[in-house]
């Protein structure tokens, strides 16, 4: 009985092993027959597709440079820019290379040939020297991902003038109590 089994199941898979390679067969011949009939669907279908053209920045300026600043008080910057594309852009993201460098973009998509801006503010405070820094913008547009830059030099805060000390009034002699 055990025979009988092992013996059916091994007939059952080589039958059907057997069935799908005739089906691949049988498929090879078909397309075969539809190319040299002229009857390529796979070529009309391409054909008759809507071509989907994305978004596209342009950016006036893709770098700011805020020259010499202050340290201290927040930089502020605007990056505007026009969709030259033939469908909307929508910004996924838009984010610093550190943490001090904070991006505000539009949530709304931009239509073609419409302007939107990108809001970037760079915390100045303890940070002396150059600006260096990149704001990475993530979008269905042309230009996935895209690099804005932030360049200047922070100088430090003028020292307040120190007020002079006054000296202590000298003490007030006590009358005696006697």
């Amino acid at each position: 009985m055990k025979k009988t089994c092992i013996t059916l199941f091994f007939l059952a898979l080589s039958a059907t092993a057997l069935k799908a390679q005739e089906s691949k067969e049988m498929r090879r011949k078909a397309k075969k027959t539809d190319q040299a009939d002229g009857k390529n669907e796979t070529a009309t279908a391409d054909s008759t597709k809507k071509v989907h053209e994305p978004g596209k920045f342009r950016f006036e300026d893709e770098t700011h440079d805020f020259g010499e600043i202050t340290e201290g008080p927040l930089a502020e910057c605007d990056f505007e820019f026009k969709n030259v594309g033939k469908s909307p852009i929508l910004i996924s993201e838009a984010h610093g290379s550190c943490g001090c460098t904070v991006a505000k973009w539009p949530t709304e998509p931009i239509q073609p040939k419409r302007k939107g801006v990108i809001h970037v503010t760079y915390a100045t405070y303890g940070r002396v020297g150059p600006i260096d820094r990149d704001i990475f913008i993530t979008s269905n547009a042309q230009q996935s991902k895209l690099k804005l830059h932030l360049t200047g030099v922070i100088r430090p805060k003028p020292e307040l003038p120190k007020k002079p000390e006054v000296p202590p009034p000298p003490p007030v002699p006590m009358p005696d109590d006697k």
